[in-house]
């Protein structure tokens, strides 16, 4: 929700809890009428319902900041703004590191709103955060591209902190202090890791990211078994490193077969098990898409390569942390993980790899030997303990996040498809994540309504991809015509998101479509009751 004011916010979840953090310029709290929280705050009683004290200032822990004051409010979809006071929230020993994340947040990544300096040079950016914030806000889109990156939970940043400030020793330093305190911190966040996916800490190695997990993966095991084995299965929908590497590995002399997916964009778990040879040495399928949200059925998959003999690898940097996965019971060989993609920070990642039976890998890179002599290289311990953080905190919160993204999206798709005609969801509605829809808007060209929609951070596809002007290959793989793949726009719902933010996207969307397709020749056509695809063609 954009507040029409100088005030910014930003919200925080803990165990199904959602704070809003309000901070406005000190002298607007002195003092704070009521009219005040009319005017800025869209509401409409003199005291909003739920409030815990008769006074329009109840009792509340605030913290000041260079002359801007945060105070805590509580948001819940049916009582506006509630307030709140530390007792009620949290026992006293988490109040204060709360308060300090939120603060730290504020100042590093502000959600909503910017002051008029916080992207201007050096030279234009006011002394005092009052005056700057007194000079009118400067709005920013909002941000529905969760599939891209997602931004940091502030409990993740509370927990980095020390490792960025006081904790810095190199935890593979074994002869003093500095070390021990890292590699304690490093081994509780692999246990953090392994706990959200059921794995075993000594299974869990610490990466850079998904894509070099995946790298590791496909790579790492067939070079290894190449002296028996020299065929690889994988589907035409992963992402783009996983088809990078098998591209890689042919060039060396490696068979890969590349499996169709149904229109749904689920493989045929027959044509998976007829791909299957005798010197097959892996399988890789994604989880969750990227791109159109499709859950594969990672379990019949790992029942079938279990069976076989053959390893299973699985791209999960858009499942884990989102839906309940559990590497034993699924039958999962190796999987990759991402931490930027579960509100985590960017550049790091997992590779799980089974250790009974052993799946054995060979090294991409040389080095001291650390992670087992699978990935040397020394572990950035305040990025493996915000990872860690960013998983327990999933762990925590997954079905309360669950349901409310898969309301929020429910509530996204019938309301854009009950006032537009002509809008296909692609992928499979039933084996789905919510949180990532994408949408073809019939007679629309994407890139066009992606500019008009320029308050609302969406895509087109894979962010890794975005830079192309070519339909998306995992919706020409699903069957979609080349027309709707050029139209389609996938939005991303997680765990900040607010309803109004779904409410403003909806009503922009619609507003950009009906405004685009009145420009379109091809619309004004199919209005006349012209049947497009019986036109031939022709090109001068």
């Amino acid at each position: 929700m954009l507040l029409p004011s100088p005030v910014q916010t930003f919200t925080f979840s803990q165990k199904g809890l959602h704070l809003l953090w309000l901070h406005v310029p000190s002298k607007r709290l002195c003092p704070l009428e009521p009219s005040f929280l009319r005017d800025h705050l869209n509401i409409n009683s003199t005291l909003p319902p739920g409030t815990l004290s008769p006074s329009p200032l109840p009792p509340f822990t605030a913290c000041q900041v260079s002359g801007v004051v945060f105070f805590l409010l509580r948001f819940d979809p049916s009582i506006p703004y509630t307030y709140l006071t530390s007792s009620q929230i949290f026992p006293s020993a988490l109040w204060m590191p709360c308060v300090r994340s939120c603060l730290r947040s504020y100042l590093a990544t502000p959600f909503h709103f910017l002051s008029v300096g916080d992207h201007a040079p050096q030279s234009a950016v006011p002394a005092d955060t009052a005056a700057a914030l007194e000079a009118g806000p400067v709005l920013r889109p909002l941000y529905m591209d969760v599939q891209a990156t997602t931004p940091l939970d502030p409990r993740v940043l509370d927990a980095m902190l020390p490792y960025l400030v006081n904790y810095y020793g190199n935890p593979h330093s074994r002869t003093h202090a500095y070390g021990w305190e890292s590699e304690a911190a490093m081994e509780r966040a692999r246990q953090q890791v392994a706990s959200l996916i059921g794995a075993d800490p000594r299974e869990i190695i610490f990466t850079s990211g998904a894509t070099e997990s995946n790298n590791i993966a496909i790579k790492g095991v067939a070079r290894f078994y190449r002296s028996r084995k020299k065929h690889l299965i994988t589907t035409q929908t992963e992402h783009k490193c996983v088809l990078d590497s098998c591209r890689s590995l042919e060039a060396e002399g490696f068979q890969v077969t590349y499996l169709p997916v149904q229109k749904s964009g689920i493989i045929d778990l027959k044509e998976l098990e007829a791909a299957i040879q005798p010197d097959t040495s892996l399988v890789s399928v994604m989880t969750v898409n990227n791109e159109i949200g499709v859950k594969q059925p990672i379990a019949e998959i790992g029942r079938i390569c279990s069976s076989r003999k053959v390893y299973f690898h699985t791209d999960a940097a858009q499942a884990v942390g989102k839906i309940p996965l559990d590497v034993n019971d699924m039958k999962i060989d190796l999987m990759s993980i991402s931490g930027h993609k579960i509100y985590g920070p960017k550049g790091v990642g997992a590779i799980y790899i089974r250790r009974r039976p052993r799946v054995r890998v060979e090294a991409l890179q040389s080095g001291g030997g650390q992670e087992r002599g699978m990935r040397s290289g020394t572990v950035p311990t305040p990025l493996v303990v915000g990872l860690g953080a960013a998983c327990e905190v999933a762990q925590q919160e997954m079905e309360y996040d669950h349901k409310r993204i898969s309301k929020l999206a429910e509530r996204l798709i019938q309301n854009i498809m009950k006032s537009l005609p002509d809008v296909v969801m692609n992928g499979d509605p039933e084996h789905h994540y919510p949180g990532c829809i994408n949408l073809s808007f019939a007679y629309v060209e994407g890139e066009s309504l992606l500019m008009a929609l320029k308050d609302v951070a969406l895509s087109s596809g894979s962010a890794c991809t975005s830079a192309s002007l070519e339909p998306s290959y995992v919706l020409r793989a699903i069957g979609t015509d080349e027309d709707l793949a050029h139209s389609s726009i996938r939005f991303g719902i997680g765990r900040f998101t607010t309803e109004e933010e779904v409410d403003y996207t909806v009503e922009k969307c619609i507003q950009h479509v009906k405004r685009l397709r009145e420009m379109s020749p091809l619309w004004e056509m199919v209005q006349d009751g012209i049947d497009l695809k019986s036109i031939k063609w022709t090109q001068h």
